[in-house]
């Protein structure tokens, strides 16, 4: 598998939510920095998301769905380091499905819940790993 690419949120690691620098206070939280890699894997676009996604940091995630969309009729989201989530996140899957075949693989358990309290657990193919999503032919699970 050769690495296509790397795309990271200018949300910096120790920039605090409101845009302040984090001071370091214990209890402070850090936000977890959202990043997306891309690589191919058996003739499908695979693009791996970490981290925590919403309105702010959910743009370089669609860059990467969408290249891997352009060059690719199906397209394998690991979204099994995703810490957060949140409806703009969701709705980037939605619009990405109507573009290509999406596929999800290894989602968290608030990933899956987000998945299954909206429903599109039911329009989504969700696969265990990342082979067997770029493996199988399109079916819904």
């Amino acid at each position: 598998m050769s690495l296509d690419g790397a795309v990271t949120t200018r949300r910096a690691a120790g920039a605090a939510d409101d845009g302040r620098e984090a001071t370091g206070q214990p209890g402070e939280r850090l936000p977890d920095q959202a990043a997306a890699t891309r690589y191919e894997a058996h003739g499908a676009g695979v693009v791996v998301a970490r981290g925590s996604y919403d309105m702010q940091t959910v743009a370089p995630l669609a860059t990467a769905l969408g290249a891997a969309a352009e060059e690719y009729r199906k397209v394998v989201l690991d979204v099994s380091g995703v810490t957060f989530a949140d409806s703009a996140f969701l709705n980037l899957l939605i619009l990405t499905h109507r573009t290509t075949d999406l596929r999800l693989v290894g989602p968290t358990p608030q990933v899956k819940r987000i998945l299954e309290i909206t429903g599109v657990d039911t329009v989504l193919t969700v696969r265990p790993t990342v082979e067997d999503a770029a493996r199988q032919d399109a079916c819904r699970t």
